[in-house]
């Protein structure tokens, strides 16, 4: 069966899974991420290619969307629903698709994955030349995906395929591809595992450096955080009070003047500037607070 899919394959590391003791099966399972990490590292100069073509997009007012199916397609749309909370960004900046729709977020839906003329449509309807387009795939041959990303690109996208799988149809038929090479799972074919988890971690350190690039961030601070909670209202008062090397009441008056924008209000304290002319100022600058302070 060497035909298979590595992910397919049985993993001799874990024969006799299931007669384990439980501090055993444990330490098995978790210590097998550790190839999840190792993978990702291994693809670092392609994942920073990946970003600086996504940046570039993005900044040129084009819009990231991901596709996937199952396990794949639900990362996708974790990391999109967390970009607009996490960055400020439009919630349409960073979209996902998933084979099946919205019902296949929380349940399987059968052959779903199959139908490859789906995933075409689905970027017709949604992809414009010039955006970035991520296909995600454990085996890389989901057809959903590998007919997203072809349809992607003929209508004038830029599209990466990643897999966990060597010579996959989907690192094929995308403009850049990435393997991950995870191998066989610790549990035969489940791909929420191993797999799972370097896409994970791939998909987070791609997003994150490409708002970086995006100005989205100033030193290790997430300085675009939208205030919606509690927590994230003391976190943009802790970050003003920081970058501004001020007070707290000072910081809570600049971020009230600024509409809670912690940027805004960091310039404005910087520059002595009113919150209208400091939004001027953060514009000329392409958002970057550490050009416009």
């Amino acid at each position: 069966m060497s035909d298979l899919p590595q992910t397919e394959q049985i993993n001799p590391r874990t024969s006799g899974l299931d007669q384990l003791p439980s501090v055993e099966l444990v330490r098995v399972l978790a210590g097998e991420h550790k190839i999840a990490v190792e993978a990702v590292l291994s693809a670092t100069d392609l994942i920073a290619r990946a970003v600086d073509e996504v940046s570039a997009r993005l900044r040129a007012g084009a819009r990231l969307h991901y596709v996937g199916a199952g396990t794949s397609g639900r990362l996708g749309f974790l990391d999109a629903s967390e970009m607009p909370p996490t960055f400020g960004t439009d919630p349409s900046l960073v979209c996902a698709h998933i084979a099946g729709g919205m019902k296949a977020i929380t349940g399987a839906v059968e052959g779903a994955e199959d139908d490859a003329e789906a995933g075409a449509l689905e970027m017709r309807d949604h992809v414009q030349s010039g955006d970035a387009v991520i296909g995600i795939s454990a085996s890389g041959g989901a057809p959903y995906v590998v007919g997203a990303v072809k349809t992607a690109r003929e209508l004038g996208a830029w599209t990466l395929g990643v897999a966990n799988t060597p010579g996959s149809a989907l690192v094929e038929a995308a403009d850049l591809g990435i393997v991950l090479e995870t191998g066989p799972e610790p549990l035969t074919g489940s791909t929420r595992l191993k797999a799972g988890t370097a896409q994970k971690i791939l998909l987070n350190t791609l997003s994150t450096a490409a708002m970086v690039r995006l100005g989205k961030v100033h030193d290790n601070l997430m300085v675009d955080v939208i205030a919606t909670n509690k927590k994230l209202r003391e976190r943009a008062l802790r970050l003003v009070v920081r970058l501004s090397h001020t007070s707290e009441e000072h910081a809570r008056e600049l971020l009230q003047a600024a509409g809670g924008n912690v940027k805004v209000a960091v310039v404005m304290a910087a520059t002595g500037a009113d919150a209208k002319r400091a939004r001027i100022i953060l514009g000329s600058n392409e958002g970057s607070l550490r050009r416009s302070i």
